[in-house]
C-alpha cells in the first residue's frame, strides 16, 4: 500500500450554511480558491483525485475532476460522500483497496498526510486511519477500506448513522496527530470570518 495506489476523493457536498449557501471551496484564499489549494496539496499524495459534490457538476469543469454526487439522498453528510468515493473506487479502480477522504474546505492539509495514515494503518494492524490536531479528531480526513463500502452503505441506508465517529467506532482505528503550528493543518472555513483568517493564514503557509 503506497501513496501511488491511495486516490483521494474532496468531499464538497456539504449547503454551506453558514456561509449563506454556495460552494465552501469556491471561496478565494490568497487569489486562489480553496478547492484549488487542496488539489495542490493533495495531488502529488494520490493516484488520482475526484470531487464528491451534488448539484451541477459543470460548476467544477475547470478542475478537470470527476465529480460524484452522493448514492444517498437528503443529503446525509459526509458519509454518503466517502461512500461515492469508495463506490467510484470499485466501479472505475478494481485495485484499489484505500480511498482517502478529505474536506474540499481545507486549505492547509499537511504535506504528509497520506504517508503518516498509511503507515499508522501498517503500524496498528488498524481498519481506518483519521487525522487529529490540537486534542480534536477530524474523521472527514482519514483512509478507508474499499472493502468496507457495503457495511457503510447498510449504516446510512438502514440505520440512519450520519456521525462519522459513530461507525468508525466499530472498527481499529488509528488516530494520526499533527501538530498546529505555525498553523492547524485541518483549519477549515466555514464562515466568513474564517475567509479573513484563511488569508492571514496563507502567508504563514507560503501562500
Amino acid at each position: 500500500m503506497t501513496s501511488e495506489t491511495i486516490p483521494g476523493v474532496l468531499l464538497a457536498g456539504g449547503l454551506a450554511r453558514r456561509m449563506g449557501g454556495g460552494d465552501k471551496p469556491m471561496r478565494t484564499i490568497g487569489g486562489r480558491t480553496i478547492l484549488d489549494r487542496v488539489i495542490a496539496r493533495l495531488k502529488p499524495q494520490c493516484d488520482g483525485l475526484l470531487l464528491n459534490a451534488n448539484g451541477d457538476p459543470a460548476r467544477f469543469a475547470a478542475f478537470g475532476l470527476p465529480v460524484v454526487p452522493d448514492g444517498v439522498g437528503n443529503f446525509p453528510g459526509p458519509l454518503a460522500g466517502i461512500l461515492a468515493g469508495l463506490d467510484w473506487a470499485a466501479a472505475n479502480r478494481p485495485e484499489v483497496k484505500w480511498m482517502l477522504s478529505a474536506a474540499a474546505d481545507c486549505p492547509f492539509l499537511p504535506r504528509d498526510l497520506v504517508s503518516r495514515l498509511v503507515a499508522a494503518l501498517r503500524e496498528e494492524n488498524a481498519e481506518l486511519a483519521v487525522a487529529a490536531s490540537d486534542g480534536q479528531s477530524h474523521p472527514v480526513i482519514g483512509l478507508w477500506s474499499v472493502s468496507l463500502r457495503e457495511q457503510l452503505r447498510h449504516a446510512l441506508v438502514v440505520e440512519d448513522v450520519r456521525k462519522i465517529d459513530r461507525w468508525t467506532a466499530r472498527y481499529r482505528l488509528a488516530t494520526v496527530t499533527w501538530p498546529v503550528e505555525p498553523l492547524d493543518p485541518f483549519f477549515n472555513a466555514n464562515t466568513m470570518d474564517d475567509i479573513a483568517e484563511a488569508d492571514r493564514l496563507a502567508a504563514l503557509d507560503g501562500g
